[in-house]
């Protein structure tokens, strides 16, 4: 091939190319005239820069720089058809009256909204954060807390035992002893955290759940204040709804008892979630045994103190009117839509 049949032939495919482009009714027709002319592996255009090297050393020159013409002007060609075919194309496939679908970007769970509410109550008691670890020495779980090493909750089937006396914490308890060793006494500390248990799934159980706790130390502190507290604690996060104090038993104290509040899924009548009673527990607490203090370093006979422990996913089933647990569990969005904010 001459240098002058390979600008004919150069001229020639500009004409075929501009021609084809400007006939494109579609992008599926605009697509093959580009794979026709442009294509990678092959096309007119593709194929005539192959020849380059056929021609004589010193007509490449010109030639390739009329081929790479030919090829820049077919591509802005394609580029600029391509933009003009685009809009009618939309315009048949998307409606534009259409409304946007509204996505939901997420909030803050049910549970979490209740700790915070908690949280909240209490801070403007005078109570401060303390957190501690959740892979726990089996001490400060147990021993630290006044439980015999018979207790059925030391028992494996109660118990998620990592080894060489570690474990998942069972309770929020351990943070109580760890504040008493790290702060003396006047203490008021709220405790928020996750807590394990070999608990199977039921509507008001679960095995992995939240715990906030509580921890007044000081002289001359009495039962009289627990129960004012937690009386003023439900009075503000449930209104009108009744409570009452039941005797009850925990290790580390004594006297102990527990807070039930009125079942607001049933209105007291009984039902799964507060197994036909009508009330609600929602925490446990008591005076904190001497024996505690001790273990953590505080003079059992200068200083008194109470405690508590509450279930704010229990809480979250009356506040918010769901009937079983494990829809907390479920991440089904559209429930969570329901309660966010």
């Amino acid at each position: 091939m001459t240098l002058q049949e390979f600008l004919d032939t150069a001229r020639a495919i500009e004409r075929d190319a501009i021609a084809a482009i400007q006939g494109a009714s579609s992008t599926d027709a605009l697509t093959a005239v580009r794979n026709a002319f442009v294509g990678r592996k092959s096309g007119r255009i593709t194929d005539l820069m192959k020849a380059l090297p056929s021609l004589p050393q010193e007509a490449r020159r010109e030639a390739g720089a009329e081929v790479n013409r030919v090829k820049t002007l077919a591509e802005r060609a394609l580029e600029e058809r391509e933009r003009g075919l685009a809009p009618a194309g939309d315009a048949t496939e998307v409606d534009l009256t259409m409304p946007a679908r509204e996505q939901w970007r997420g909030a803050k769970h049910p549970v979490t909204l209740v700790i915070d509410e908690i949280v909240e109550i209490f801070r403007q008691l005078g109570f401060t954060i303390a957190l501690g670890p959740e892979a726990e020495h089996e001490w400060y779980n147990f021993g630290a807390l006044n439980v015999p090493p018979d207790h059925p909750a030391m028992d494996m089937h109660d118990t998620l035992y990592l080894g060489d006396g570690a474990l998942l914490r069972t309770h929020t308890s351990p943070v109580q002893v760890r504040t008493l060793q790290r702060w003396a006494p006047p203490v008021r500390v709220l405790i928020p955290g996750n807590v394990y248990r070999r608990d199977f799934f039921d509507p008001s159980h679960a095995p992995m759940f939240s715990q906030v706790e509580g921890l007044a130390i000081d002289e001359g502190v009495s039962f009289v204040d627990l129960k004012a507290t937690l009386t003023h604690f439900a009075k503000r996060f449930f209104g009108a709804a009744k409570t009452r104090f039941r005797p009850s038993f925990f290790p580390f104290t004594e006297p102990s008892a527990e807070m039930d509040v009125e079942c607001r899924l049933c209105g007291g009548v009984g039902c799964a979630a507060c197994k036909g009673t009508g009330w609600m527990e929602i925490l446990g607490s008591g005076m904190v045994h001497p024996r505690v203090l001790d273990a953590a370093g505080v003079d059992s006979e200068t200083y008194t103190g109470w405690a508590f422990g509450m279930g704010p996913g229990r809480i979250a089933l009356q506040r918010y009117g769901i009937p079983d647990i494990r829809i907390l569990y479920d991440s089904d969005v559209r429930f969570l839509e329901q309660i966010a904010r």
